[in-house]
């Protein structure tokens, strides 16, 4: 048993923990849990607990379904909102076959591949999110049209509020789990928030963003609110994105760092955004994976809907965040169009391998957009050679399938199961009647 095994048992018994939760994502982001006994976890360590994966998402076929979830003791923390004592504490879990392989359907897996590639190339990947979300008015009924619980704006401050006293509890219980926050505030639309997660390691990250959504959520339950990471729940107002800087590392030195070029951006920072513009629309799909998340790219409020990349654009895809002259490890990009509500385990992995084939062969970045790009007509924007993002998740799906770095990234299991499962998706939006048919045409035609 090693240190850090040792280390949960010491704690989970000097502590009082009663229970512990093992958590794993399936394939379309959704968390999933398991509690076990505390007197169970020496034995959760050496072998794993078995599960049926065909009870899950995107796990297994019926005649292989037995899988095993071994907990990960580097991601243990207490849950501070079930209480001191008795407590309650949780790890991640990396998934394995019954003889102990990894399973090829696990997200986990398929960011530790695509990190242990550019460990191959000697690169580290760190991500940093700015996650948005909606506080509303809690909903009964589904026919109910959701209430923001504030008309308040950007980086206003409104004291006594829902949002003011529910960001400072969610913030207090994130870092009670060693999860740091960077900034927060109050975003553009009514009942919009942000809170940045300090920069970590992508796998890190990708955990820290899954705890972060169920924090949200109890803290808000707690509040007699709700939270929603719906790309885009209101027509009139912006929707919820997951702006995520994105920087890779040779040891201690910033890779994208290189004094004295524009931007002090280096040839490897240039050649990754390459890589993420021109692998950007067949990696949307993953990055985007819900019908709403199109209303949010083509619904304007900065959303990005082209793949373009400038300095201060915030229309572009790619945006390279101002430099600070006295942090040449600060050099990084910033991708803007990632949904809050993606499964964060498979965005970083296909943006990662996106910036990382740009790098191997070598692409050569395209001049940068200084116009907003939605200001310009089609004509101009053709001229101009910029490309758009897919339109739909119809759409997404078709350059995805297409895509052989998507497929090498994901594994085949997680590839062929993402596209059925979306693909039913896109199917029951086709065949459902919005209320925007019946308003137009139930009475004129």
């Amino acid at each position: 048993m090693d240190r850090q095994q040792e280390f949960v048992l010491r704690t989970i018994e000097e502590r009082d923990i009663r229970f512990v939760r093992l958590w794993f994502t399936d394939v379309v982001g959704t968390l999933k849990s398991v509690a076990i006994a505390p007197a169970e976890l020496e034995g959760a360590f050496g072998e794993g607990i078995g599960f049926d994966g065909s009870a899950i998402e995107g796990f297994a076929r019926v005649y292989e379904a037995d899988m095993l979830a071994k907990p990960d003791p580097a991601t243990f923390q207490v849950l501070p909102w079930r209480g001191e004592r008795p407590g309650t504490a949780r790890m991640f879990c990396d998934l394995l076959t019954p003889d102990g392989r990894p399973s090829f359907a696990d997200s986990r897996h398929v960011l530790r591949r695509a990190l242990a590639h550019a460990g191959d190339l000697g690169f580290t990947f760190y991500t940093h999110p700015e996650i948005e979300f909606f506080l509303l008015h809690q909903i009964k009924g589904k026919r109910v049209k959701p209430r923001p619980v504030d008309d308040a704006g950007y980086f206003d401050h409104v004291p006594h509020g829902h949002a003011h006293d529910f960001r400072r509890a969610a913030i207090t219980l994130l870092e009670s789990m060693g999860i740091s926050v960077e900034f927060s505030h109050h975003e553009g639309a009514p009942g919009q928030n942000e809170i940045d997660l300090r920069y970590a390691d992508a796998l890190s990250t990708a955990d820290n963003i899954m705890t972060f959504r169920t924090v949200v959520k109890e803290v808000a339950l707690e509040q007699g609110i709700m939270a929603s990471f719906m790309p885009k729940p209101f027509r009139q107002y912006p929707g919820s994105g997951m702006h995520t800087h994105l920087s890779l590392f040779e040891g201690d030195a910033n890779a994208f760092h290189e004094a004295g070029a524009p931007y002090q951006l280096s040839t490897t920072g240039r050649q990754f955004i390459a890589g993420l513009l021109r692998h950007g629309a067949e990696i949307t799909a993953i990055t985007n994976q819900w019908v709403n998340s199109y209303k949010r790219l083509w619904g304007g409020g900065e959303a990005p809907a082209y793949l373009t990349w400038g300095h201060n654009n915030r229309s572009a895809l790619v945006r390279v965040p101002m430099y600070k002259p006295d942090k040449g490890n600060s050099t990084r990009v910033e991708v803007r169009s990632i949904d809050s509500a993606c499964n964060p385990y498979l965005a970083f992995a296909v943006l990662l391998a996106a910036g990382l084939k740009g790098i191997e062969e070598g692409y050569e970045l395209p001049p940068e957009a200084e116009d907003d790009v939605w200001s310009l007509t089609d004509a101009e924007r053709r001229a101009m050679g910029i490309e758009p993002l897919p339109s739909s998740l119809g759409r997404a799906l078709e350059l995805m399938e297409r895509s052989e770095l998507v497929a090498e990234t994901l594994g085949e299991h997680v590839f062929d199961y993402f596209l059925r499962n979306k693909r039913a998706e896109w199917r029951e939006y086709r065949h459902e009647i919005t209320q925007f048919e019946l308003d137009r045409y139930l009475t004129r035609l």
